[in-house]
């Protein structure tokens, strides 16, 4: 498996401890540039707020700067990104609003169909703004091309049960698994079986249905007993039901099937108390922009 790809479903798994993240993955994208710690250290700090000023007005003039390149040159990605960037920037300071990084992600989302990010951080853009239907198109849009996409897949999922459709949800993630040979077969590693299947016994967790996520990590764990990820949802969800005991031997071995940068974290999850399930008004940890 892939090093990012690896790295986004552990952080996916420790960061919501009952393994509830599906209902609430929808992360807004100004939250990825916002810092309330940030912005009160600059309220009482003069110098700081000045130096947000000048901030700003630069980004804005980096603003103006990328838009008369853009009349010129509509698809000119160098300045379709750094408008983006400047954007974004300028969110995280509080001024514009998420309609204005709309616009630059989708020319750069159908500029760069092999890049899914752009796409993601379109529907992120799209939901926060009320544009469901939108943000679904645009996760469609990916996960037409390439099915197995985890991040087009969370973020759907997410959507669909956003709506209180789970059972849509759970039908999207099976059919996936269902055709995961067959994408395989013509594209090598384009699905993730292993890690569409923790997905799944995510979705029935959120949805209190224990035997049928206990029954799903178990087939990934069978499928690759050298994985950890479904030995770590497993356990963790062991212990959000008060079987600690059970849920102990499954963390040790987690860890040892783990690379070494998650140990930590493994065991830390093992040996703090069960947290409450997440509201739909809860986030984890902010997506990143794509790199130019």
């Amino acid at each position: 498996m892939s090093e990012a790809r690896n790295r986004w479903i552990v952080r996916v798994i420790l960061a919501l401890a009952v393994l509830m993240f599906v209902g609430v993955s929808i992360v807004p994208i100004i939250s990825a540039f916002n810092s309330p710690t940030s912005t009160n250290q600059n309220a009482a700090n003069p110098t700081g707020n000045l130096a947000s000023s000048d901030q700003k007005t630069k980004l804005q003039d980096e603003v103006r700067g990328y838009e008369l390149v853009l009349q010129r040159e509509p698809e000119n990605q160098t300045a379709l990104k750094g408008l983006l960037q400047a954007r974004l920037q300028l969110l995280s300071l509080n001024q514009g609003d998420v309609q204005g990084v709309i616009a630059p992600l989708e020319k750069l989302a159908k500029l760069n169909p092999e890049r899914s990010e752009y796409g993601v951080l379109l529907a992120q853009a799209k939901q926060q703004i009320g544009d469901k239907e939108g943000a679904a198109q645009a996760y469609r849009t990916i996960l037409d091309t390439k099915p197995g996409d985890l991040k087009a897949l969370q973020g759907m999922v997410a959507l669909l049960l956003d709506q209180k459709r789970p059972e849509a949800a759970i039908g999207l993630l099976q059919e996936t698994l269902n055709n995961a040979t067959q994408a395989n077969t013509i594209q090598p590693g384009s699905v993730n079986v292993v890690a569409v299947q923790v997905l799944l016994g995510n979705v029935y967790a959120a949805q209190k249905r224990f035997p049928q996520a206990m029954n799903v990590y178990d087939q990934a764990i069978k499928k690759d007993p050298k994985d950890f990820r479904p030995v770590l949802a497993k356990a963790m969800l062991l212990k959000e039901q008060g079987k600690t005991t059970e849920a102990k031997p499954l963390f040790s071995n987690a860890a040892s099937l783990a690379p070494a940068q998650y140990r930590d974290e493994i065991n830390k999850a093992a040996t703090t108390s069960p947290t409450p399930a997440p509201t739909a008004s809860a986030a984890p940890a902010p997506a990143s922009t794509p790199k130019p």
